[in-house]
């Protein structure tokens, strides 16, 4: 679900917001699980698709420009060393998680690669989501999602250049352009329109959150169609690492708000921001440089994160909360 769903909590009443970011929670994973199938059993009818994959991330990450308001930057400015925590924790985590399963489940260069490149990707977009049904820090969660995402082009090819570099070749410089072109400039523009047609923008907000979900839906499908395939013999063990990939990244994120003693709100949305990625930037760019089996992690992390995230939220919910 994209970020475009952070405006609930401040645009509506609580019991609305609360409404639906359940709804949105509960509806998503259903279609991309619905999407998966359909491209699994009908990949001639996304296979030849695959080309659209970037137009389509570029929908969705314009939609969540149009989420951004000056207010997030400010709030930044504000906890510097929160949102640099969420940061740190979430660049050295989720990359070093990925390559250590990689190499303890002994995968093919090919997965290998697309498990490492998903870690490797910017906070997913439905992790303030978790974080608001959590009584997580909503702004804390906005602002690490919004910063992440916007250094994604220098620091994503970095990394998957440096920790799967050895299993596939990796062109950074390449893979640079296309998350400026596919990421940044959407997300640039959407903030641009939402400054000079906020009035408009407002009006629409409410079906961005299903835009965004119908067309990552579209790119699971299209991710699915490309392997399909492969998957019987490569779905078990892809989905035992993104398990293994997304528990860490909750975990580890936790805990990493825990060591730089922040409250107990901020802890709980460092574990979302830690433990989800933008799983349709890595299919994407799997496809793109690597191929359409190395995007296969990220298609079914793009279905699991949203699950576990959910129960996660769930439990945590009923979790009193503590000062420290």
């Amino acid at each position: 679900m994209p970020q475009s769903t952070k405006s609930s909590p401040t645009s509506t009443t609580p019991a609305q917001a609360d409404r639906t970011a359940r709804i949105a929670v509960t509806v998503f994973p259903l279609l991309v699980v619905v999407a998966g199938v359909l491209g699994f059993l009908l990949p001639g009818s996304f296979k030849p698709m695959a080309p659209s994959v970037p137009y389509l991330l570029g929908i969705i990450m314009f939609c969540m420009g149009l989420t951004l308001t000056l207010p997030d930057f400010a709030a930044v400015a504000k906890r510097p060393w929160a949102v640099a925590l969420g940061l740190a924790a979430h660049y050295v985590i989720m990359p070093g998680a990925g390559w250590l399963i990689a190499m303890g489940l002994h995968l093919s260069p090919e997965l290998a690669a697309g498990v490492i490149l998903v870690g490797c990707a910017p906070s997913g977009t439905s992790s303030n989501v978790m974080a608001f049904l959590a009584k997580g820090d909503v702004a804390l969660s906005v602002a690490v999602a919004t910063v992440s995402t916007l250094v994604a082009p220098i620091v994503m090819p970095a990394l998957t250049l440096f920790l799967a570099g050895s299993f596939l070749n990796v062109d950074a410089g390449a893979m640079m352009l296309d998350i400026l072109k596919t990421v940044l400039l959407p997300v640039i523009a959407g903030l641009v329109v939402r400054l000079f047609l906020n009035r408009v923008v407002d009006f629409v907000l409410p079906v961005l959150p299903w835009i965004s979900a119908v067309v990552i839906s579209l790119i699971v499908a299209i991710v699915v169609a490309g392997s399909a395939s492969k998957i019987v013999a490569a779905g078990g063990i892809v989905f035992l690492a993104v398990v293994l990939h997304n528990g860490f990244g909750l975990g580890l994120g936790y805990l990493a708000g825990k060591a730089g003693r922040l409250d107990a709100r901020a802890r709980r949305a460092l574990a979302f921001e830690v433990g989800m990625q933008n799983s349709g930037l890595a299919a994407t760019l799997a496809t793109a440089h690597f191929s359409p089996l190395a995007a296969l992690p990220s298609a079914v992390f793009s279905v699991w994160h949203n699950i576990s995230g959910a129960v996660v939220a769930a439990w945590l919910a009923r979790k009193p909360l503590a000062a420290r």
